[in-house]
């Protein structure tokens, strides 16, 4: 049975995808791998990172992060996404609707289980909301870029 949170979660991690998408079609095509500072990070780096990322659905059904997870994988996966604006929408679509998917699995019991991480201990009360959160985080950093070039 689905919680308050599940429902929340369903709609606004749905609706946080396509804000992400649609702040990054406002950037300009020849600007979207563009770094605003030397090494920060691009608008394509941050959307790459949540196409891979969104699919929570192993962590959920496993609790715990995949042995096998291979940074340096995640890196280059990423970064070959950037170049390839059809992959990358095809991911993201993907990997969202399969984050959605477990993410509507989740008891109001378990929402308090805990999963530790490389970087800490979250409860998958914090683990469903990851790719809303994500995604709205990375949507204001786009935003700001795009404000950069305004002024430009």
């Amino acid at each position: 049975m689905t919680t308050p949170l599940n429902e929340f979660l369903t709609d606004a991690t749905q609706k946080a995808m396509i804000s992400l998408v649609e702040a990054y079609l406002r950037l300009p095509e020849d600007k979207r791998n563009w770094s605003p500072m030397g090494t920060a990070r691009t608008a394509a780096d941050m959307l790459a990172e949540c196409a891979v990322m969104n699919d929570v659905s192993g962590l959920i059904r496993e609790r715990k992060i995949p042995a096998d997870f291979d940074y340096a994988e995640f890196q280059r996966t990423k970064a070959a996404l950037t170049n390839d604006w059809e992959a990358l929408q095809a991911l993201l679509r993907q990997n969202t609707s399969r984050g959605i998917a477990s993410i509507q699995t989740v008891s109001a019991e378990d929402l308090k289980d805990e999963i530790a991480m490389p970087f800490g201990t979250f409860t998958l009360a914090q683990i469903i909301s990851y790719p809303y959160w994500n995604m709205s985080y990375h949507e204001g950093q786009i935003n700001y870029i795009a404000s950069m070039l305004e002024d430009k």
